[in-house]
């Protein structure tokens, strides 16, 4: 007990991606950069070790990468114990959904005012 108070506590901190592991790379980059800390990578989870920084302060930063990367449409970040977790909105796809336009028949102007 006396060590931890010496030495100071490191948390042990980490993102699950879920299904945003092709952002592994790009969110340890931006973490690195925006906190100063040391970021490893393991499979789906990226895991930082910290003295000061808190789970919700983390989580406050995740949701800044995904809005900055334009992922806030299809995922939302939220907090289990010590993990921040990435997860997908239920029903949201990669592909943009386009808008089907119905074909209207045309009509001219005096076609409208009935001349």
């Amino acid at each position: 007990m006396w060590a931890t108070l010496l030495f100071g506590h490191k948390n042990r901190l980490q993102i699950d991606l879920g299904d945003l592991q092709t952002e592994k790379e790009t969110l340890a980059s931006f973490l690195k950069s925006d906190l100063n800390l040391s970021v490893t990578t393991s499979d789906n989870k990226v895991i930082l070790d910290s003295e000061k920084l808190s789970v919700l302060e983390l989580q406050r930063v995740v949701a800044k990468y995904v809005h900055r990367h334009n992922l806030s449409r299809t995922h939302w970040v939220s907090v289990k114990d010590r993990t921040v977790q990435i997860n997908r909105f239920k029903g949201a796809s990669d592909k943009k959904k386009e808008k089907h336009k119905k074909n209207k028949p045309y009509q001219s102007l005096t076609q409208s005012w009935g001349l």
